[in-house]
């Protein structure tokens, strides 16, 4: 982000964010408990294993083509329930499985840093097969580098990596690419189908939050050939008119950088504030987990809303629009992208208030690239963001002892 980190002032007056709540504000009954330096400056934090494993995940995805989304929901879920794991020190469990077999017992706590550790590389192995030899190089690095004692850790590596295997049987259930949603109606104002497989993602997939796909189902699009569609595509075309070679660096950038198959600036920018603000790997684990499953629930419920709506992208509309990036195989209405920056800068704002303004800038750039593009109108990604919004809101809310329970 830093290479362009200077425009985001200026794209954030373009593109006002249709938002219920003030995003720098955590919802009330949030699990959020916002992180300051001031408090923090002088705590020593542990061994940093949720920055260091989440940073080597956005490296692997960087060379080996995976679905983001969900890698880091589930990478998320096993560091957060392998903390809770290894500081559980009544043997009664936490809601999320319970007292596990070989747990010492000792009315002591397992370093946490090394369930992660283990929880990571086993829930890595599982998306990255034949990188195993450098996940497990980095579980070695981080055993000599840990300190204390031996078989401490090893205890709490092998904890971790149950944790991570049992995630990976719950993802095996998710759904995820098995809906089909079907092709559009034909007529004015429908996305046009080229003909190709329509992108699935996770329409339709099990959530981690939402009590229906279409719980944040948002209202309509505005109607084709109405004075708002018709605005709202005129300014599409001038844009792709007039473009210019900072618009175009910011559609190119976001488009390479954050789609179904990556999620890497807010990923980066996370691991950034934990450092910063020497969150502890537990709290960090916590703040992934909120962060990747908001944003799996965000993608679930902005994909329901494209097939509900089948809405036409601009170009299809107006063929005289250019496309400097490619155009997605799937329908408008709302922006993905929008919806994912939505949910990842809500979480993040929550945890992070000091950090408000340049979240919410970040997230819009992501949106308003898509208008620079031409492949969305600004409407979708008004609407997208408040959906993530809304998602993360949700997420912040909610009693994790009672989402996605382990066996």
């Amino acid at each position: 982000m830093n290479h362009h980190a200077g425009r985001l002032a200026i794209v954030a007056a373009a593109l006002l964010v249709a938002a219920c709540d003030d995003p720098q504000t955590a919802p009330a009954g949030t699990s959020a408990q916002p992180v300051e330096v001031t408090a923090m400056e002088h705590r020593t934090s542990d061994a940093g294993a949720t920055a260091s494993w989440n940073e080597l995940a956005t490296s692997l995805a960087d060379r080996v083509p995976v679905d983001q989304a969900r890698m880091y929901a589930y990478l998320g879920m096993a560091q957060f329930r392998a903390a809770e794991e290894a500081d559980d020190n009544d043997g009664h469990g936490r809601g999320h499985g319970g007292h596990r077999h070989g747990h010492h017992g000792r009315g002591e706590h397992l370093p946490v840093s090394a369930a992660i550790g283990g929880a990571s590389a086993a829930v890595l192995s599982s998306f990255f097969p034949n990188n195993t030899a450098e996940i497990e190089a980095a579980m070695d690095a981080q055993q000599a580098a840990g300190g204390g004692k031996a078989d401490d850790f090893t205890e709490a590596e092998a904890l971790g990596r149950e944790v991570g295997a049992e995630v990976m049987v719950y993802a095996a259930g998710d759904r995820v690419g098995l809906a089909d949603p079907g092709t559009p109606p034909i007529g004015d104002g429908f996305w046009k189908w080229n003909g190709n497989p329509v992108v699935r993602g996770t329409y339709r997939a099990r959530p981690f939050y939402l009590a229906s796909d279409s719980q944040f189902r948002p209202a309509p699009p505005p109607a084709f050939g109405s004075p708002t569609y018709l605005a709202a595509l005129a300014e599409v075309r001038q844009i792709s008119d007039t473009r210019t070679a900072d618009q175009l660096a910011i559609a190119t950038y976001w488009n390479l950088q954050q789609s179904g198959r990556r999620n890497a600036p807010f990923n980066n920018k996370a691991v950034e504030l934990i450092r910063k603000y020497h969150v502890s790997d537990a709290q960090a684990a916590h703040i992934m987990f909120l962060m990747g499953s908001a944003v799996f629930d965000a993608t679930v419920a902005c994909f329901d809303a494209k097939y509900h709506y089948w809405f036409i992208r601009p170009p299809q509309a107006d063929p005289l629009i250019t496309t400097p990036v490619g155009m997605p195989n799937h329908p408008s209405y709302p922006s993905a992208h929008s919806c994912v920056s939505g949910a990842t800068s809500g979480v993040l704002m929550a945890f992070f208030p000091r950090e408000a303004a340049e979240l919410d800038a970040m997230a819009t750039e992501a949106g308003v690239s898509r208008i620079y593009a031409g492949i969305h109108y600004r409407f979708d990604s008004e609407t997208g963001i408040a959906l993530g919004r809304r998602v993360a809101r949700k997420a912040l809310r909610a009693d994790l002892d009672q989402v996605a329970v382990l066996p």
